[in-house]
Parts: C-alpha cells; sequence; structure tokens
C-alpha cells in the first residue's frame, strides 16, 4: 500500500502529466500553475516508449531525466510508469509478431495502443527489458511513490501466437485431451478433438456469429479466462523486473472498474494495491458510480485503492461529452474518498493539442493559464486535501453486508445461448446495490473465494454458475446464521459451463428448497405482477416456474397460465435463511426486500438521510474514530439529522447530537467522530 511505503503524509493529488509534449518554456510554466492547483503527485512516463527507446540497442532516459528533476525541484512525488503501454513504430516494423490480431481475423498494423500481442515473445522480451531498465536508473530516486505499469490494460487477440499459447494453457488446466473433450462437451456436433493442434482460437472465424454469441460456450469461456491469464502474465513479468530493484516501492496498474475482458478478481493478488480510473457519464447515477468504487475496494480484499484518473470536467469518447457541473467533480472526487479512494487523481494535467484526446479535460487548458472555472475548482480541492492531511488515509469500511460478483459467471451468462438478449449480470448486481445504497447499508462487492464469515447478509444475483466448494461455503454461512439471497437462473451450470442435472437450482436446491421446472422469458413491454407485502410489483425478464421443496411461498405470480406458482420464497437452513426471486423486479421492491431481510439480520443505515444524499462510513486505522461521509447529489440544499457529536473535517465546524447539518447543491462533509 501507498501509505506502507512512508513516503505519503496525506492523500495524494495530482495526475496524469505528459510533458514531452510540450516545449522547456510550456513545462516550466506547468509547474507554476500545477503548484498553484496544490498537485504534489504526477505520473510519468506512461506513453513514452518511443522516446525512450528510439531503436533496438538504444535507450535515452535524459529528457525523463529533466522532468523527474523539474518535478522533485517543485515538491511533487512522482507515479513512475513503465511506458509499456504502446510500442514504439520500429518495433512493429521489424517484429510484427507483435501485432495483434483482432477478434475477426484481421491482422493490425501499427497504430493506436494497446496494439501489443499478450503472448507475443518480441513484446515480452523488450517490455520487460525497459521495465527493468527503468528501474535500475532510477532505483535511488527518493521521491517515486508507486510504479504504474502500462496502462489500461485490455482486449484480446487472436494470432497464431496465441492460438499456441492457448493449447500450452489448456494442457496445464485439463492435462489430457479426454478431460478438455468432456469439458466442452464436444460430443455435440461432432467437435472431437484427437489433436492438440486441431484447437484454434474461437472467434468470427470458428466458433462464434457474433462477439458475444458462441457454438461453444466452454470453448469461448476458456479463451476469456486464457486471454486475460496471458495479459496478466505480461504484468506480472513487468511487476517482477521493477520490483527486483526497487522492493519498496508499490506497484500497480490502473484497472477500469466494470471492465469485462479481464478477470481483475484475479489480477489484484498480484497488485501491491488496486489502483483505477473513473470515467462515468453525466447520466450515470451515484449508486452506478458507487458500485464500481465498492468493486474495486472489494477486489484488494476492502483495502483502500486509488483513484489513478479521472476528468476534471469532460471525456472526449461519450456519445455527448457534457462538462461536470460546477461543484461535481469536487462531490465525485469526494465519493471516491468515501468508498476507500487514498488519492484524488486525474488525466490529465494539460490539454494536449492534438490527436484523439485534445478535447478531453485537463487542470491546465489550452488557454495555459489559471482563469478557468476548472482551474480555480481543481485547486479548492486541493487545497481542502491538503488541510484534511492524513485523517481518512487507509481508513476501511464497516463489513456487513455483501453482494457476491464473479468474473467467470459474468463471461459464462452472456455466453449462454439463451434465455434473454435482454439479461445483463451487471445490471442484476446494480438493482441489488441500488437498493442497499438507497438505504444507506453498507456493503461490500466480495468474490466466491473470499470469506464469506465476515458478513450477516450475501446477496448472489444470478448466480448461474455455482464452481466447485461454492456450495458448501454458502450452505455453511447460511447454516451459521447468515441470510443468502439468490435470484432466476442461479445453479445452473459447473466451472466448465455445462449443466448439472437433476433439476435446477443443482447443487443450491436443498438449501433454497425449490425446484424450477420452466422459465418464461418475457420480450421488452411485456409483464407480470405479483404482491407482497401490500404492495404490488412487476414481474419482468425472466419469470421461474418453480415447485416449492420445503421453502416458504411468500408471495405468488397473478397472470398467466403460472398464476398461483411462487415467485418469492424463503427457507429456513440451520440458523439462518436462504430467499430465491424468481423474477426481475422493480426499485420498490427490491428496496423493500433489503429493508426486511436487513432488519432480520440487526443491520441498520450508516446514516438516515434524505433521498439523494449518500451517507458512506469509514473506519479509521487505530479503529477509535470514524468517518461518516455526506454527499449531496442533488442541485438543491438537503438537510441531514446528526446523530453523534462530531467535527466536519472539511469546514472545522463542530456538531451536536440532535443538530441539523445543511449541505448545499452537490455539498459535501466529513463528520469525524468517536468509536
Amino acid at each position: 500500500m501507498i501509505l506502507d511505503s512512508g513516503k505519503v503524509t496525506k492523500m495524494l493529488y495530482g495526475g496524469d502529466y505528459n510533458p514531452e509534449q510540450w516545449d522547456e518554456e510550456t513545462r516550466e510554466k506547468d509547474m507554476e500553475l500545477l503548484g498553484k492547483a496544490h498537485i504534489d503527485v504526477v505520473t510519468l512516463n506512461v506513453f513514452n516508449w518511443a522516446m525512450l527507446q528510439p531503436n533496438e540497442e538504444t535507450y535515452d532516459f535524459s529528457e525523463l531525466d529533466e522532468t523527474v528533476e523539474r518535478v522533485t525541484k517543485n515538491g511533487m512525488k512522482t507515479c513512475m510508469a513503465t511506458s509499456t503501454g504502446a510500442h514504439p513504430a520500429w518495433m512493429a516494423k521489424k517484429y510484427p509478431d507483435i501485432l495483434r490480431t483482432e477478434f475477426s481475423g484481421m491482422k493490425r498494423k501499427f497504430g493506436g495502443r494497446h496494439n501489443s500481442c499478450p503472448n507475443s515473445p518480441t513484446f515480452r522480451k523488450y517490455s520487460v527489458a525497459l521495465a527493468r531498465a527503468l528501474a535500475l536508473h532510477y532505483k535511488d530516486q527518493k521521491n517515486i511513490v508507486a510504479w504504474h505499469v502500462s496502462n489500461e490494460y485490455g482486449e484480446a487477440c487472436y494470432c497464431e501466437n496465441c492460438e499456441k499459447a492457448f493449447r500450452v494453457w489448456l494442457r496445464k488446466r485439463y492435462g489430457t485431451l479426454e478431460n478438455l473433450n468432456y469439458a466442452w462437451n464436444t460430443r455435440f456436433w461432432g467437435h472431437t478433438f484427437y489433436e492438440w493442434d486441431e484447437i484454434v482460437a474461437p472467434n468470427l472465424l470458428s466458433e462464434h456469429f457474433a462477439y458475444e454469441r458462441t457454438m461453444f460456450q466452454g470453448i469461448s469461456l476458456d479463451y476469456r479466462r486464457f486471454n486475460s491469464d496471458s495479459i496478466l502474465e505480461c504484468y506480472r513479468l513487468e511487476y517482477e523486473a521493477v520490483k527486483r530493484h526497487t522492493p519498496d516501492i508499490p506497484v500497480t496498474t490502473n484497472l477500469m472498474g466494470f471492465y469485462k475482458p479481464l478477470d481483475y478478481q484475479k489480477w489484484a493478488k498480484y497488485m501491491d494495491m488496486v489502483s483505477w480510473d473513473n470515467y462515468p457519464s453525466n447520466q450515470d447515477t451515484p449508486a452506478q458510480i458507487a458500485l464500481s468504487h465498492e468493486l474495486m475496494r472489494g477486489i484488494g480484499g476492502g483495502k483502500p485503492f486509488l483513484l489513478m484518473e479521472q476528468t476534471p470536467s469532460v471525456t472526449n469518447w461519450l456519445p455527448y461529452n457534457a462538462l461536470k457541473r460546477p461543484g461535481v467533480m469536487r462531490l465525485w472526487s469526494y465519493q471516491a474518498v468515501a468508498h476507500g479512494a487514498d488519492s484524488v487523481m486525474f488525466f490529465q494535467m494539460r490539454r494536449s493539442i492534438g490527436a484523439c484526446e485534445k478535447y478531453h479535460g485537463a487542470i491546465i487548458d489550452h488557454v495555459g493559464n489559471e482563469n478557468t472555472r476548472v482551474f480555480r475548482e481543481a485547486a479548492a480541492l486541493g487545497a481542502e486535501l491538503k488541510a484534511l492531511g492524513d485523517e481518512t488515509l487507509g481508513a476501511r469500511a464497516r463489513k456487513e453486508t455483501a453482494i457476491l460478483f464473479d468474473w467467470d459467471n459474468w463471461w459464462a451468462i452472456e455466453y449462454s445461448a439463451g434465455p434473454s438478449v435482454l439479461l445483463k449480470y451487471r445490471d442484476e448486481i446494480q438493482n441489488y446495490y441500488t437498493a442497499l445504497y438507497e438505504q444507506n447499508m453498507a456493503t461490500d462487492i466480495i468474490g466466491v473465494e473470499d470469506d464469506f464469515s465476515d458478513y450477516r447478509v450475501i446477496i448472489a444475483p444470478v448466480l448461474y454458475m455455482v464452481k466447485p466448494g461454492v456450495d458448501e461455503k454458502i450452505k455453511a454461512f447460511v447454516q451459521a446464521g447468515g441470510i443468502f439471497v439468490t435470484t432466476f437462473f442461479s445453479g445452473y451450470v459447473d466451472e466448465h459451463d455445462l449443466v448439472v442435472t437433476g433439476g435446477y437450482p443443482g447443487k443450491l436446491r436443498d438449501l433454497l428448497g425449490i425446484w424450477v421446472e420452466e422459465s418464461d422469458a418475457l420480450p421488452e413491454g411485456e409483464t407480470n405482477h405479483f404482491t407482497w407485502k401490500g404492495a404490488r410489483h412487476e414481474a419482468v425478464l425472466l419469470c421461474d416456474l418453480l415447485h416449492p421443496e420445503g421453502a416458504e411461498v411468500l408471495a405468488t405470480y397473478e397472470e398467466d397460465f403460472y398464476a398461483g406458482m411462487p415467485v418469492l420464497t424463503k427457507k429456513r437452513y440451520g440458523a439462518g435463511a436462504a430467499y430465491y426471486v424468481a423474477v426481475r423486479s422493480d426499485a420498490l421492491f427490491y428496496e423493500a426486500l433489503i429493508r426486511e431481510i436487513c432488519e432480520k439480520a440487526g443491520i441498520t443505515p450508516v446514516a438516515q438521510t434524505p433521498g439523494g444524499v449518500e451517507a458512506v462510513l469509514r473506519v479509521g486505522r487505530d479503529e477509535k474514530k470514524e468517518f461518516l461521509f455526506l454527499l449531496n447529489h442533488e442541485k438543491i440544499e438537503q438537510s441531514v439529522p446528526v446523530e453523534q457529536d462530531a467535527t466536519d473535517l472539511v469546514t472545522g465546524m463542530e456538531w451536536k447530537k440532535g443538530s441539523k447539518l445543511t449541505l448545499p447543491a452537490y455539498g459535501v462533509a466529513i463528520l469525524k467522530r468517536s468509536v
């Protein structure tokens, strides 16, 4: 962790700086302006490979040295990147094996970024060599607080190198072709493999008829796993190269929230701290933004993360690149801190004048001075964070409720040949998270390998794939007194995406006390209904037709031929209980269900707030104090009751229990109080 390095005494504030794009006069001006904005860390060298290595035999760090010296002289810390996110043109020309092959089968030429094949021996050789050379060169540089490997890893390659590496990966996973043929159910459509070299990469040239539609889910699922592992290996090789020479400097790479191609739960095991880039649109709800932060904190085992990038004003790639309204940049920055960030960082310090990001926001705009709204807001936030000091560094969230999320499950659900094109895993996760969020319930996002015993309630929407041992973990959790909630399309398949025969929901059948006979996929616009606790709710997307086998029926369908069949069930199991929700429903239902379940589990909101005011609690490193973040996402002023004596770390005001704290539009309060 950054905090453990001993070099950080306050929340880091800064972001990506690309001085190689500017002349000497501009660079000096930048130092003056960044100082006025209270910037104390810059990420350097992200896309600099072509300048660092002009040819195969030569490294030239002279210009980077000047930059490092300049930012050091001006009192800033450095997050040093390895610059391997985009290879140089000479390398692509001389060694075309580094160029990716797209999903369509098209071989790329030089251009863009992230155009390196993760299984190219050439790419691995030169990327690791550069990382090693940088670490050796800067091993005695005292103000480097972190290494930033590559940049926003992603996508996939389908070249011959990858195809051959895929076969090696499969041999390690399955051992024999007999095992592989079973796992992939290759007797279907006469797909049996008799030689390893008969296996080809699944893309539009082979198994797929669209990016997310495949004839053989098992093959495509394994290629997802393989690709994620391949790219992870590139990261790990660079990690080891820099760690060997700078063992005391934490190493990370910038993740991208709910980024489907890479299994971040696996990646996080190899990162000294999680860092990520937060780029919501103005149409995203506060709950959607919060969920991404929860995921990033969750994959890191609850430890604080780094907010490595956000825009101070506007993005450049959305259909409508709207401005952040005055106060929103500050609000979203503190929202990240509330959910676990120990830094507030931006892309970028100064706007470039050409290429695709020239209209992406920056602290210093094209006008080149401090007389902009964005600069003034950034400088004001920098001053606040400076005053905040180390108060919240290392603080953790309170563990009570968790949502189970799994990348393999995500891939498998959306590769599935049915039941509905409208079924999206993240949407189902969001529905339940939003219900918790709106009621200020502390929530973690956890994986199937995490410890369940820390929680009183675990919610697993659409747990389609139940991996070996996960059913036993869930049963043990409920047996010990926990409350478990799952939904339609759960318990269907094993880790190979093979159906578990004997009736849905497979290995969860005895826990839930139900048998799902059929599922009715409702087209968009079609609705069934059910009534629970006196309120009538929608039943959409999928309607499971199920039979109770020991479960208590809490609500039933009201329409169609399955009227009267269960839609919501509960079964006592040991000291706990398991709920099954057979449909997608509306927000009011989710909120009511979450309210009842949390009450039964003895879980209370971290604070009572009006609608639109988010409340998040972090517990201090010494566990003797806690920080209640109050975030007003509305355009109007709102009042919040103070439930405990506290000090607002933003304003310095003292608040007594029973008083009313007023938050202006997009306002923030951080209430420090004793535990």
